[in-house]
């Protein structure tokens, strides 16, 4: 089992892209396992690939192969509010926990820390804030839920 970050707590998940208990497969190996519900798309693979796919994932892990590369926020965004996805949105790679505000109000929902990252501040940091000025994937803005 391998130790996360999903909904804003620490647990242990038996996904992993190491071959736990429940192995996250590449984006070829998924779509030639009919049974498989856990993928990983790394930087180069397309969500639109998954449109078909997406009732029978659990997990979808985004890479971040290093923190200066962002391209899977837009693939977050995407799975989220064009395709209505609704299972678990893990962040996988070079995760660290000044990133984690802007994962949530991509849609992520669960963070694979990058080694060396502090568990305890990255909880404390996946609070975060309770308003935001934008539409985002988690939360309405601020002018939407003021009373009438």
């Amino acid at each position: 089992m391998i130790q996360i970050i999903k909904d804003g707590r620490a647990t242990e998940s038996a996904y992993s892209l190491d071959g736990g208990q429940q192995r996250i497969l590449p984006l070829a190996e998924f779509l030639a396992d009919k049974d498989a519900d856990a993928v990983a798309l790394g930087q180069e693979d397309e969500v639109e690939a998954l449109e078909g796919s997406l009732a029978r994932i659990q997990v979808i892990a985004l890479a971040f192969p290093v923190f200066t590369d962002g391209r899977a926020y837009s693939s977050a965004s995407l799975l989220r509010r064009k395709y209505g996805y609704q299972g678990e949105l893990r962040a996988v790679g070079d995760v660290r926990v000044d990133q984690l505000e802007q994962m949530l109000r991509c849609g992520f929902d669960a963070f694979e820390l990058a080694e060396g990252q502090d568990m305890s501040l990255a909880l404390a940091q996946v609070q975060g804030f309770s308003h935001s000025y934008q539409q985002t994937a988690d939360r309405e803005p601020l002018f939407r839920n003021r009373p009438a």
